[in-house]
């Protein structure tokens, strides 16, 4: 007899196993920072994942009316700001430390949709986190302020990645929106990463920049699409609250990336944050 996993389960583990797949992915590509830099690494994560993207969903076949396009660019734009201004954070300050700050962009998008006084709450723990993460300068152990600025920046072009993903979404299948919005960063962002790395590129890269990609976009986007599918979005909101922890395991175990006990406390947080307006109503 064929075992076959319940649908909910298989929903929590296609969660897990896309957190990993693309803290995974962030952690190969900090370490091809030192070959190509941060510029060229998007630019090789972008162009390879909106290859692969358009080859699995082919977005021409179903273009946007002309009306509609603007909010495909303005997706695929922040998609690239989101993409670019994280690398360049994590080339300064540890890997789980970078995606706590991140997160403070979906979180802000949660929040100010909540219709819960109760959210003050949330707030205060995500502020108490951020406020553990600002760099002390006086310790030996501070982290780069500009690292940290880059982080909060990418949070904000996530925030608009969620906000006209939303309105891209209702327009076409979420396969397709991904594909164009990936493709819209990747004309953007892969001439500037090519051109200001043009010296450092070589055939032998190429290998790792697939891996990326695949880790980082192509293959964590359509496990995701199996989780939602299979779950309500609530607990898959509560589950992609742990990613900052994923993280920060990742970069401990790939980067050798150690955190201070503040730091901890700090990523937690911003966990409890996130969970907690995952629960509460929205507008």
């Amino acid at each position: 007899m064929r075992f076959k996993l319940p649908p909910f389960l298989t929903a929590i583990l296609c969660v897990l196993f896309a957190m990993m797949t693309i803290q995974s992915g962030a952690s190969f590509a900090k370490q091809l920072f030192p070959l190509i830099g941060p510029e060229g690494t998007t630019a090789m994560r972008l162009g390879f994942s909106a290859l692969i993207l358009c080859f699995i969903f082919k977005p021409w076949r179903s273009l946007p009316a002309q009306g509609k396009r603007m909010n495909i660019i303005i997706y695929g734009l922040s998609l690239g700001g989101m993409n670019i201004l994280f690398y360049y954070a994590i080339e300064r300050i540890p890997l789980g430390i970078g995606v706590a700050l991140e997160f403070t962009g979906p979180l802000a998008v949660a929040l100010l949709s909540s219709r819960s006084k109760r959210d003050l709450l949330w707030v205060v723990f995500a502020i108490l986190g951020i406020i553990l993460l600002l760099p002390d300068m006086k310790s030996d152990q501070s982290l780069d302020p500009l690292g940290v600025i880059l982080a909060l920046a990418a949070g904000a072009c996530w925030a608009g990645y969620i906000l006209f993903g939303k309105k891209t979404g209702m327009q076409g299948s979420g396969g397709q929106t991904v594909a164009l919005g990936m493709t819209v960063a990747a004309v953007v962002i892969v001439p500037f990463g090519v051109i200001s790395q043009a010296s450092s590129f070589t055939l032998a890269i190429i290998p790792l920049g697939i891996v990326i990609a695949v880790l980082s976009s192509a293959l964590p986007y359509t496990l995701e699409m199996v989780a939602l599918r299979n779950m309500p979005s609530q607990s898959f909101s509560i589950m992609m609250s742990l990613e900052p922890a994923i993280a920060a395991l990742a970069g401990y175990i790939i980067l050798a990336e150690l955190l201070t006990f503040w730091q901890w406390l700090a990523i937690l947080l911003v966990i409890f944050a996130s969970i907690g307006s995952s629960l509460s109503p929205k507008k």
